[in-house]
């Protein structure tokens, strides 16, 4: 018979497992056994769980939080330190060095440990305290958990404000890590640019940190609209990855111009009229004059039309005239895109299709006949061109036909 010591709590645990010599195992208290494999002991939860007759969670530690047991012969000390220093270290003629390091972490464990549970994003600092993710040029699929468009983080003197989400609550999961592997500050604010579920799906991971989410005044009703259809259609997309996942709307809402402080660093919100879609916020960071765009900026990853060409066009007009920004945060496409120029391909892109359209409508052809042709001559500026190309056309043509 071994017992099992918790360097957490210090709980002991009996296991009925017969080995010859010591093993470590770590593991998710929240997920059961997630072993690293030494001296014999097989890796993987299942075989881990046949070998052992049951682990026990540490009750003494909230869950998620790492907890490192080391197995011993009952009649060992459990006084771990003294173990590497007498000849029971000997037991370990291969893993010291790992064991050292397992203790320290174990010993060591910050509060914000629960983020070290998943892989974290690759995020870019574009501009000092601002962090972008950039997201797959893909549509949703198992394999990338939603992880198709740029999120980002903006970190302050007294917290941080994060900038959309991501597509699961596996994707946000995975930004809070990126935020947590940087600063321990509070996340102070969630804003969702605008209503798609790439940018609003990862808000449940962050409801354990009650943050205030914020978002245009128009969002809570555009999400639950599409709610129902939203979970149903992504979580057939993406499977296992979508596990977790809700729809967090905003408790505050944007209606004009918003301002908030994380404490030397001013971001200034402005929610604008219909384009992308009728509820897009844009985030300007005042302290280092970077704007962050959601779906009114794509780059590479071609446009998707959810509002209104027209509005979507004279909104491009608008903000090209800002002499306050010197970097972009597009939705879709590289982490950041100096200003205006930015925006240059995507405007070519939208002037080309309403310019299309009309001329068929003038010319007395049907929707059908304009999905088919219109902007074909893009085809090879943009990733995804067939995924969303003939969806643009026809909600163009929908439009500009009461003209």
């Amino acid at each position: 018979m071994l017992r099992c010591v918790c360097v957490l709590c210090s709980a002991r645990q009996p296991f009925k497992l017969r080995v010859k010599s010591l093993h470590i195992c770590v593991f998710m208290t929240s997920e059961g056994a997630r072993a690293t494999s030494l001296a014999g002991v097989e890796d993987g939860p299942s075989r881990i769980h046949r070998r052992t007759a049951s682990f026990t969670r540490c009750s003494h530690f909230r869950e998620r939080v790492w907890a490192l047991f080391v197995i011993t012969r009952r009649d060992q000390s459990m006084d771990l330190r003294s173990m590497l220093r007498n000849k029971n270290r000997e037991v370990f003629p291969n893993v010291t060095s790992l064991l050292v390091g397992a203790i320290l972490l174990a010993t060591s464990i910050p509060m914000a440990a629960p983020a070290r549970a998943v892989d974290a994003l690759q995020v870019e600092e574009v501009a000092p305290g601002v962090f972008v993710h950039q997201g797959r040029y893909e549509v949703f699929t198992p394999q990338n958990a939603g992880d198709t468009s740029n999120s980002g983080f903006i970190i302050g003197n007294d917290g941080v404000a994060v900038v959309d989400t991501g597509g699961s609550a596996k994707v946000g999961a995975a930004l809070l890590a990126a935020i947590r592997a940087r600063t321990q500050l509070p996340i102070k604010y969630v804003i969702n640019t605008h209503m798609h579920p790439d940018h609003v799906f990862g808000n449940a991971a962050f409801l354990g940190e009650k943050p205030t989410f914020v978002g245009h005044a128009k969002l809570p009703r555009a999400l639950a609209a599409r709610r129902d259809r939203y979970l149903a259609i992504n979580k057939e997309l993406l499977g296992d990855s979508f596990a977790g996942t809700q729809i967090i709307g905003p408790t505050l809402l944007v209606d004009g111009k918003l301002e908030l402080d994380l404490g030397g660093r001013k971001l200034q919100l402005e929610a604008e009229p219909t384009a992308h879609t009728d509820n897009d916020l844009i985030v300007l960071d005042e302290k280092t004059d970077t704007l962050f765009l959601g779906d009114l900026l794509f780059s590479h990853h071609i446009p998707a039309l959810d509002g209104s060409i027209r509005g979507w066009l004279a909104l491009l007009d608008k903000l090209a005239e800002r002499r306050d920004v010197k970097l972009a945060v597009p939705g879709h496409g590289p982490a950041a895109m100096p200003w205006p120029q930015a925006m240059a391909d995507e405007k070519r892109y939208l002037s080309k299709i309403a310019n299309d359209v009309r001329s068929m409508i003038k010319q007395g052809k049907t929707l059908s006949e304009a999905a088919e042709t219109v902007g074909l001559s893009e085809k090879d500026a943009w990733v995804l061109f067939k995924e969303y190309n003939a969806r643009n056309v026809s909600a163009a043509f929908a439009e500009l036909e009461w003209e």
